[in-house]
């Protein structure tokens, strides 16, 4: 066990790069004179015009739309453009932030339409959604949707239609074959499918994991892994922060 406390010079996060240097990840090799690379393990794939027809989804029939990520806006706003579908000036449209509702600038005139957005979770909604319980919702995700904010709409008996847009897929990895990283930093279950779909024998060994939310952790434990660096906890609220007090500590 003693080498799993060995000192931390380099890190793989497995999400994209970010846009500018102005980022929690390179404050933190700067302070702590580390290596830190980005590559993204998984990538989204929207689903084509021809497969979405199949499931036989009317998008005329619907007053409302839920919008859960930027990829979801991406690809409803791809889906209708494909199919020819002019979206209803009408559309009333509900965002789980002011990030996501912001983004829809990006497709419609931002202050002629009806956009509500929460502080993060469908639970925020809540209160707007009540008031607009009598809307046809489209819920437009993934083929791994987010389990919590279908949950909710269900329990409280929205009229609610999932739509799979775009797919979540394993980004080819073989280019990292011979590249060895004290820390892998992982953000969900898929990412976990990815790095066994590339590398089928993946030791660990000396290689320590961190893994972000709950059922990142339980993918991270079922594979047969040590969880080195668990986040959240509340003295570390974000994966930056649970590295750095890692790092700290073996890195004396």
């Amino acid at each position: 066990m003693e080498d799993r406390k060995k000192k931390v010079k380099s890190i793989l996060v497995t999400l994209s790069k970010p846009e500018n240097d102005k980022n929690p990840y390179a404050e933190l090799a700067k302070k702590l004179n580390l290596k830190i690379d980005f590559r993204s393990f998984i990538h989204v794939e929207g689903v084509p015009a021809k497969d979405f027809r199949k499931e036989k989804i009317n998008l005329a029939d619907f007053t409302a739309v839920i919008f859960t990520s930027r990829n979801s806006a991406d690809h409803f706003f791809r889906i209708c453009e494909e199919m020819r579908f002019e979206v209803p000036v009408e559309m009333k449209y509900f965002c789980l932030s002011e990030t996501i509702a912001l983004y829809l600038q990006k497709y419609i005139q931002y202050r002629k339409r009806k956009i509500f957005f929460g502080k993060q979770t469908a639970a925020d909604l809540a209160e707007v959604l009540k008031k607009h319980s009598a809307e046809k919702f489209l819920y437009p995700c993934s083929d791994v949707a987010a389990e919590e904010t279908q949950r909710f709409l269900l329990e409280n008996g929205y009229n609610f239609t999932p739509a799979v847009l775009f797919r979540t897929v394993c980004s080819d990895l073989s280019d990292l074959a011979e590249v060895f990283y004290d820390v892998i930093a992982f953000f969900s279950p898929s990412s976990i499918q990815s790095l066994y779909k590339n590398f089928p024998d993946f030791k660990q060994n000396n290689t320590r994991i961190a893994a972000f939310g709950a059922t990142t952790h339980k993918a991270v434990l079922e594979a047969g892994l040590i969880l080195d660096i668990p986040a959240p906890t509340p003295g570390a609220p974000s994966m930056t922060m649970a590295i750095e007090q890692y790092c700290k500590l073996v890195n004396k």
